[in-house]
């Protein structure tokens, strides 16, 4: 299955949740290489590895990384992954929903830095109003990109993202929702009305039916 189409194009949430003093940064899913390009235009010094599935991305990515791994992230070794140990950062913008154990991954990197180490992750919001409408239509197809993504293997809303970091280890200190196109009054109603029929939270539904996706940084000591 062909991955998502590669473009120039980086997350601008992601890179103001990055800061600005890593000493190494990985990069699962560099892409093109922008984020890459961004950060380093920021800080020069650090060391930015991009790991990528796909050779013509990766070769993409050696233009803005300082090296480049090709290979999938959870098929990589034990010594592989050793020398990934000394990372005080790993991004995974909107990589994580692509991986079959997302949670062993947050582990194994905790499990395996060399110190306190922060993971700045941009996961999809399985939550949105447009998959509920989707849903609630029956016409759940998917698409080349968006929440509907061929290559999506798993699926988290916002109190399901916070699960999976707590349960790797990790403490979220910072998270942002993005809003790409808000919901009407008539549709954030109905999610409304459907919470309190089912005995779930109204304020809570109606709240987390509108991010496209969270933008987070995780800790761990």
């Amino acid at each position: 299955m062909q991955q998502t189409p590669i473009n120039d194009i980086y997350n601008p949430d992601v890179l103001h949740l990055m800061r600005p003093g890593y000493r190494r940064v990985i990069e699962v899913g560099s892409s093109s290489g922008a984020l890459a390009q961004a950060y380093r235009a920021l800080n020069p010094a650090a060391r930015y590895t991009g790991i990528e599935i796909d050779a013509g991305y990766a070769e993409a990515s050696r233009r803005h990384c300082t090296d480049v791994l090709l290979g999938n992230i959870e098929r990589f070794s034990p010594d592989v992954l050793a020398g990934l140990a000394d990372a005080d950062c790993w991004v995974f913008a909107d990589v994580l929903e692509h991986l079959y154990n997302p949670w062993r991954m947050l582990e194994k990197i905790r499990e395996g830095a060399s110190g306190p180490v922060e993971v700045i992750a941009c996961i999809p919001n399985a939550q949105n109003w447009s998959l509920q409408a989707c849903m609630n239509g029956g016409d759940y197809v998917y698409q080349d990109s968006g929440l509907l993504d061929r290559t999506h293997i798993r699926w988290f809303t916002r109190i399901t993202i916070l699960k999976l970091f707590a349960a790797a280890g990790f403490r979220v200190e910072a998270m942002t929702a993005r809003i790409l196109q808000p919901p009407s009054a008539a549709v954030v109603a109905a999610i409304r009305a459907m919470a309190q029929a089912v005995g779930n939270d109204a304020d809570a539904a109606a709240q987390d039916c509108v991010p496209f996706q969270y933008v987070v940084r995780a800790v761990a000591p």
